[in-house]
């Protein structure tokens, strides 16, 4: 299915928020409870698929909102559709402070994979899926486990990420990351997880045992504030209590 054109403006700061702009007739899904106001005019219906595919019975519908339960998201998505005259307006909100990234899927070969609670919306026609990691390091230590969101489509799709959000466009490059701090990735990229340093820095560095490495050709965006790091350093017992506090050896003798 051909996406729907969409317009958008992203607005604020700290925490953003995205308004996407409809022709009459035009949907866009997004993730359940991101809106924040629409303008009269604009329905919005829960559905269990994100309706890439009309022609999808229940069956499908209900495969497609269970591999989302396994990525942490919502069982539903909900659709907006423009049915008033003119243009209309509705917008969506991340959950927690951080920066949203609109994806122009077109540009990028149809296709980009994404961290499992990243999404926020996207123009009708994109389909979200799920990936798995090959590679059992990845899977076991890499931050985000076995399994990533895919999006597919020729249209505007938009992420969020803690923090800032960094943009790198690697050229047959190595770039290792902690991690957790990945947002998304061009399907060409090879994402593994490696040992960080030898053991004295495994020990007392502060910097985890291993790191994500990042190896290709492509654009890779990183997150600044991970929502998992950001409520650890803020919990009683969070890691930014003693800046050397991170190391294995220390948090062992906390523990």
């Amino acid at each position: 299915m051909q996406s729907h054109e969409i317009d958008y403006k992203i607005i604020g700061h700290d925490v953003q928020l995205v308004e996407v702009e409809l022709d009459p007739g035009e949907k866009v899904i997004a993730e359940a409870g991101a809106m924040i106001y629409m303008e009269d005019g604009i329905s919005f219906e829960t559905k269990l698929g994100d309706g890439s595919n009309p022609r999808a019975g229940f069956f499908d519908k209900l495969l497609s909102a269970g591999s989302r339960l396994i990525t942490g998201e919502s069982l539903f998505l909900t659709h907006f559709a423009n049915q008033g005259w003119g243009k209309k307006h509705v917008a969506f909100s991340a959950p927690y402070p951080g920066t949203i990234i609109p994806l122009d899927l077109a540009r990028m070969g149809g296709r980009i994979i994404v961290q499992k609670d990243a999404f926020l919306c996207a123009a009708l026609g994109t389909k979200i899926s799920i990936t798995f990691n090959r590679r059992l390091g990845a899977g076991f230590f890499g931050g985000e486990g076995f399994i990533m969101q895919q999006l597919e489509g020729d249209g505007k799709a938009f992420i969020h990420a803690g923090g800032t959000v960094i943009e790198r466009q690697l050229n047959n490059e190595v770039l290792r990351v902690d991690t957790g701090c990945i947002v998304a990735y061009e399907p060409q990229i090879d994402f593994s997880v490696e040992q960080a340093g030898n053991l004295r820095s495994m020990v007392f560095g502060g910097e985890g045992i291993f790191l994500a490495t990042l190896r290709g050709t492509g654009k890779v965006w990183l997150q600044s504030m991970p929502i998992r790091k950001l409520i650890r350093e803020l919990s009683p017992r969070g890691g930014n209590q003693r800046k050397e506090s991170g190391g294995l050896l220390n948090q062992f003798l906390q523990d």
